[in-house]
């Protein structure tokens, strides 16, 4: 495998954090920043403990993940922090790759190691994505998914990518927003196009034919999990059940928890069909809009995830963050980088702190810490936002004064014109 230089300095590192003994990792685990009551490793390690004694993981309603990470991890490996620094190599390869394709390298040969150092460096330090890690999150698996998952659609491999969205969508039910740009990739092309917009070119008919291949993988992940659960359909509820009914309202970097805790219950339910319904409507317009370039489109529903999703940790903005690095030529239409980067440098001082204050201390209440979180959301908003714009604003160009010309003998004003950028 032909990588860039720093990638083997910095997979050495990750796997170096994974074998020694680090002072903090017991504070990590505990941290709700880093894992929901659906990725926590603690909860994981209890559903095992139950396993083990023969008791249903799924009935006293702590245990949330899936059975297949049950059987995995009681099975075939241990739960040791060395499989969650594989899981982040896997993650930086897979951006590499995705890298490669979307600039139409067949061959590393003629790369550009300074941009490759960056992009896995962007991933693989991103304390977004790193600390979570360290925290033995299950949400690592989650973006190592759906980064493989993009990967296969990249470079055209249609089973391998239907068969990473199907476990990643099996693992977090909200992936199912990623389903529809990736089917379109597969039937398109991953290359930039965003100068140059163009009506859908795919093979529109084939995406049926896909759409039930997915759902065969799907199902028979489905069916594995129920022969794992002893038959029993319990762990639909606890699991998938949790993102849409939200029974657990531990404090998290996200907007849904505090909301739902001091709702009444008589108007719960429509809320929760709100705030689900909401994630949804965003799949057809981006997908719509940036038909001409459905990799981008992708990118910016992981955006609507890192900042929407029912049970948020770091890991779901740190890798929309990451994934920015695969769109250069958008970076120079930012609106406003710099905001953006101040607000989460402000939700990242503010998020543990308030956070220490209120469950550490007791010094500080629930409106601190959901203040922060709401700085968090608007840092995740205005990133969205931006992005969206650079990606149909490059399509218009860049403006640049004419010469001035005289009107009646008068000097009249620069007339402003547009060059568009074709690619």
């Amino acid at each position: 495998m032909n990588t860039p230089p720093a990638f083997s300095v910095l997979v050495c590192l990750r796997l170096l954090l994974a074998v020694l003994p680090l002072p903090g990792q017991n504070l990590l685990k505990n941290d709700h920043q880093l894992s929901s009551p659906l990725t926590s490793y603690l909860r994981l390690n209890e559903g095992l403990w139950l396993l083990d004694n023969n008791i249903d993981p799924y009935v006293g309603g702590a245990f949330r993940h899936s059975p297949l990470l049950l059987s995995l991890f009681s099975t075939i490996v241990p739960p040791l922090p060395i499989v969650w620094a594989v899981s982040d190599v896997m993650g930086a390869w897979a951006l590499l790759r995705i890298w490669r394709a979307r600039q139409g390298l067949s061959s590393p040969k003629g790369t550009r190691s300074d941009v490759e150092n960056l992009i896995v460096s962007v991933y693989l330090l991103n304390p977004y994505l790193l600390l979570p890690s360290l925290a033995l999150s299950t949400s690592t698996f989650e973006n190592t998914l759906t980064l493989l998952a993009l990967m296969f659609a990249s470079e055209g491999k249609v089973s391998s990518a239907l068969l990473a969205i199907a476990f990643a969508v099996h693992l977090a039910p909200s992936s199912i927003l990623l389903l529809l740009p990736i089917l379109m990739v597969l039937v398109s092309s991953p290359v930039s196009h965003l100068a140059s917009p163009r009506p859908f070119h795919g093979n529109v008919k084939r995406i049926p034919f896909l759409f039930g291949e997915f759902t065969l993988y799907w199902l028979v992940l489905v069916g594995a999990a129920c022969i794992i659960a002893g038959g029993s359909w319990n762990w639909v509820r606890a699991s998938w059940g949790a993102s849409l009914m939200l029974p657990d309202l531990t404090p998290n970097p996200g907007l849904w928890w505090y909301f739902f805790t001091e709702m009444f219950d008589h108007f719960r339910p429509f809320f929760l069909m709100v705030f689900s319904v909401h994630l949804v409507i965003y799949i057809l317009p981006i997908c719509i809009k940036f038909q001409h370039d459905p990799l981008y489109a992708a990118f910016l529903l992981v955006g609507v995830l890192g900042t929407f999703k029912a049970y948020l940790t770091l890991a779901d903005p740190g890798l929309f963050l990451s994934m920015i690095s695969l769109f250069p030529e958008v970076h120079g239409y930012l609106r406003h980088p710099i905001i953006t980067t101040l607000l989460h440098l402000h939700a990242a001082l503010l998020l543990p702190l308030q956070h220490v204050l209120w469950v550490s201390e007791g010094r500080g209440n629930a409106n601190f810490y959901y203040a922060a979180s709401l700085v968090m959301g608007m840092a995740g908003g205005a990133g969205l936002v931006d992005a969206c714009w650079a990606g149909m604003r490059i399509a218009v160009g860049d403006a640049k004064v004419g010469p001035e010309e005289k009107v009646d003998g008068e000097k009249g004003k620069g007339k402003v014109m547009w060059e568009v950028v074709q690619q």
